[in-house]
């Protein structure tokens, strides 16, 4: 079997990939219901000022802070309490001085106030509080605007939604939110060897149940695509450039596993016209790219490692995503070495600030990355890491 005449760097290669995709021009409406996990088209400006009016932060009294100056638990001043109102009312009168309004947190604040007293801070006998402490003007008033001001850009094109934008989207008045449509991502999984179904016979006889499709279509998923499964392949030259051809037309980049280093049956990267074939990373070296088609290992851990490094930024520059990587600092628990010149993916369990490398290795063995949570590179021009270092984790 021939080897790579040349590995690009990853660096190199990743830009060259980058650089080679554009961003989707397609827009969708959606609920906000179904917008978790999408990428925001546009920047979102609000229409109001949130909250809209000055309300109160305390279940309490509303009413002028400098009636309150003097009062001591001692010697408590006495107010009068003019009117009560719940969440959702707005009191009609005005606070004059020696007076008080009771509300509940939320409440709309009645004219005249410009404090809110805890109601844990008066004693109440009919329509008399005795005030035990003062408050300072604005103390416990939350004011119109507070949160988010009318006009003020909330949140950025770009932006991978969380539930806790879509509370402020819908705190604002939004229904609905603009995101960029699902890149479609076709699938091909090739191999004479696998099977779709559990065969104990089959398995017998040299077999091996297909394992990349359901982890790569899951990964999609994750990372704002909708993925397209062609099936599994055998290794016939003509029916894998069939495929490669129609998942071209039909998708926005296709993911293609097994095939991609010299041996007589790896036809993949035949059919493509490829900007790179083999790089530096470990595990997943042969990986190649071209015309939106990434030629893949047929090795589960492999392809895992090429889909985080590769295909996971290729889906977020087709939406315009940013900050979609979680990272972390952590101390490493032990040493972990490569060779100059290999960018190294290394399996960790991180867990409060330490991350421990898994020391199961092999693009084969799927329980290392079930038993990792997160992963640190070791770039070429570095030949690993100390024990105690501090390491950037990305988590998955």
């Amino acid at each position: 079997m021939r080897e790579f005449k040349k590995l690009t760097p990853y660096r190199e290669a990743l830009e060259l990939m980058l650089n080679d995709l554009t961003e989707i021009p397609d827009v969708e409406e959606i609920p906000l219901e179904e917008a978790l996990g999408r990428v925001l088209a546009e920047d979102v400006v609000s229409p109001i000022d949130s909250p809209p009016f000055d309300r109160s932060a305390v279940d309490g009294y509303a009413l002028r802070a400098e009636d309150t100056f003097q009062a001591r638990e001692y010697n408590p001043v006495e107010l009068k309490v003019i009117d009560e109102i719940v969440a959702g009312e707005e009191s009609k009168v005005k606070v004059e001085p020696g007076t008080a309004v009771k509300l509940m947190t939320g409440s709309k604040m009645p004219e005249g106030a410009n404090a809110v007293l805890m109601q844990e801070m008066a004693e109440r006998e009919g329509e008399i509080i005795r005030v035990l402490r003062p408050v300072a003007p604005g103390q416990n008033v939350a004011f119109a605007g507070e949160d988010v001001k009318k006009g003020q850009v909330v949140l950025k094109k770009g932006q991978v939604l969380r539930p806790q934008d879509l509370s402020l989207l819908k705190s604002i008045g939004f229904k609905t939110v603009k995101v960029k449509r699902k890149p479609r991502v076709g699938i091909i999984v090739t191999g004479d060897e696998l099977i779709e179904e559990f065969d104990e016979e089959a398995l017998k006889a040299g077999k091996i149940l297909e394992s990349n499709s359901i982890m790569l279509k899951g990964l999609v998923k994750q990372y704002f695509g909708e993925p397209v499964f062609y099936g599994v392949v055998p290794d016939d030259e003509e029916t894998i450039r069939a495929a490669i051809e129609r998942a071209k037309a039909e998708n926005d980049i296709v993911l293609v596993t097994g095939g991609s280093a010299f041996g007589d049956k790896d036809f993949a990267h035949r059919f493509v016209r490829l900007l790179f074939h083999g790089t530096t990373i470990k595990p997943g070296r042969p990986i190649g790219y071209g015309e939106r088609v990434f030629i893949m290992s047929g090795y589960p851990v492999a392809v895992f490692v090429q889909f985080y490094l590769y295909v996971k930024h290729a889906l977020a520059k087709l939406v315009g995503a940013e900050n979609y990587e979680v990272k972390v600092y952590a101390k490493l628990a032990e040493r972990v070495s490569s060779q100059l010149g290999r960018h190294e993916f290394v399996k960790v369990w991180y867990e409060n600030g330490v991350a421990r490398p898994i020391k199961k290795k092999g693009s084969g063995i799927i329980s290392s990355l079930v038993k990792s949570n997160g992963y640190i590179m070791i770039p070429e021009d570095s030949e690993g890491y100390l024990e105690g270092e501090t390491v950037e984790v990305v988590l998955y």
